[in-house]
């Protein structure tokens, strides 16, 4: 790239750029001047810290993936909404490993970037409200699908169903039959003996 023309949003997109090709571990300051053509010092006007350029990569990735599950849930309800939310999260990560990686990065909750996180939590309980959820179960409902979500995509990821004669996808469809039935059926709550309510 031209040493003109560093601004910093190009310096955060290149940044996730490099952050996909070499994982967000290996994003470095030194090696993203080398892309602008420039020595490191010129960047420092516009990051801090190596640890600053993770947190702006990971807003851009969250406002990004934001962006695109808002355009998939367009129109659609329960488990139509749920499957298509799923399957734009794991092909977001599985297409950006890095600006995935950097979304896991613990963010202040007054951060700009912080507000795009909670963009996701929202169209989660946008989703839920297709399955009539109420306080406390939909907050419960969100850690579950948030959980379940990351722990099948980072497990893909890593190459932990590689060797598997099942393929991924079709484990990743019956999954979503399974939650889809599990936010349908959802438990009562239970009562302070650990009893369910209905029971």
């Amino acid at each position: 790239m031209a040493r003109a023309g560093v601004t910093a949003e190009r310096l955060i997109e290149a940044a996730a750029d490099l952050a996909d090709e070499v994982g967000l571990e290996n994003l470095t300051i030194s090696e993203l001047a080398r892309r602008f053509g420039v020595k490191d010092a010129s960047l420092y006007s516009h990051i801090r810290n190596a640890h600053e350029l993770r947190v702006r990569v990971a807003g851009l990735a969250l406002a990004e993936l934001a962006d695109r599950a808002a355009a998939s849930l367009a129109g659609r309800a329960g488990k139509d909404a749920l499957v298509a939310f799923a399957g734009t999260y794991r092909d977001y990560a599985r297409k950006h490993p890095g600006r995935y990686t950097a979304m896991q990065t613990d963010l202040d909750p007054k951060s700009p970037e912080a507000s795009a996180a909670r963009r996701h939590s929202d169209m989660t309980r946008a989703i839920l409200r297709g399955y009539a959820l109420a306080e406390p179960d939909q907050t419960d409902a969100v850690r579950m699908l948030g959980s379940v979500f990351h722990g099948f995509v980072s497990l893909e990821m890593a190459g932990g169903f590689r060797h598997h004669s099942r393929a991924a996808d079709e484990s990743w469809s019956r999954m979503l039959d399974t939650i889809d039935v599990a936010l349908r059926n959802w438990p009562a709550p239970r009562t302070e003996s650990g009893s369910s309510r209905e029971a």
